[in-house]
């Protein structure tokens, strides 16, 4: 831990769950935000489900701005180790909105499109009827709930189908298939929109940045905002684009989601509307395909 932040007079930026895809996209784009002080703690330096920790993480740095990239991910492990995505996705959640609160440090954290059932035609507005159709989901959806409960100036960004160089993700599961098979199935009937962390990860500190600039009180708004890249595609079309893009010769079959069932059931259809997020902190999205090459780029 790094506290030498009261010397320099910087605003602090707390990043939890620094080692996480989100993370660890931060921590690469913070060398450009010299104006602030960034704090990283990882999952084995800040585990967030023991308030005790949190509260002392808290009291010591005094961050202006608190971002959760820590969670429980694991979609299908979840509907076995329902109270473990419940404990971090949701009572953590809770705690760490509650602490920000109390020590007047706003709040970002990340959800997900799983709060969603999937069934719609049109992309999910962040007024829209929420209904997950997993525990992943769920687990999410009660941390949006008690993080707006426990602290209303949190602000909350759904976003979907994450992907970056770090990690484990769709991307990087493509890559190395395509490497050892000459033939892979692919779901061809679940809609969504894939989001490159380092996309988010800017995303998310351009509106630190408009935070830290306005001077008015409020003029940042808080709730919930929908963030992803510009897209409305299958998994099987993203495969292909990945495929494309590194000139593989690997067939990809399109199948159903019937043909492949996984312990978690997914929503079909799991678009977000992003028009609330740009209009709020003018964002531009960034096109789906171009973040792909920029990602794909950063993995030999």
């Amino acid at each position: 831990m790094n506290s030498d932040h009261a010397h320099r007079g910087l605003p602090v930026v707390l990043v939890t769950g620094a080692n996480g895809q989100l993370g660890r996209e931060l921590q690469d784009l913070a060398p450009q935000h010299p104006q602030y002080q960034f704090i990283f703690l990882s999952r084995d330096q800040l585990r967030i489900d023991q308030e005790a920790e949190v509260r002392s993480a808290v009291s010591l740095h005094h961050p202006g701005f608190c971002i959760n990239c820590a969670a429980y991910t694991a979609v299908d492990k979840a509907e076995s180790e329902k109270e473990e995505a419940f404990l971090i996705n949701a009572k953590a959640v809770g705690n760490l909105a509650a602490i920000c609160r109390e020590y007047g440090a706003r709040f970002i954290h990340i959800s997900t499109d799983y709060v969603f059932d999937g069934i719609a035609t049109e992309p999910y507005k962040e007024s829209d009827q929420t209904d997950p159709v997993n525990i992943y989901g769920a687990s999410k959806l009660e941390g949006e709930r008690v993080a707006m409960k426990n602290n209303p100036e949190s602000l909350i960004i759904r976003t979907s189908w994450v992907y970056s160089s770090y990690g484990k993700n769709f991307v990087k599961t493509m890559l190395r298939l395509m490497r050892e098979k000459d033939e892979l199935n692919v779901v061809n009937d679940q809609y969504g929109s894939p989001t490159y962390a380092a996309d988010l990860a800017d995303v998310i500190l351009q509106i630190v940045n408009k935070a830290y600039i306005s001077t008015l009180p409020g003029t940042i708004p808080a709730g919930i905002f929908h963030y992803s890249n510009d897209a409305a595609i299958t998994w099987f079309e993203f495969a292909i684009a990945i495929r494309d893009l590194i000139r593989s010769k690997c067939t990809i079959n399109p199948i159903s989601t019937a043909d492949f069932p996984t312990p978690a059931k997914r929503p079909g259809y799991a678009v977000l509307d992003k028009a609330s997020i740009q209009d709020a902190f003018g964002i531009e999205l960034k096109d789906w395909k171009q973040s792909l090459a920029s990602c794909l780029k950063l993995i030999d």
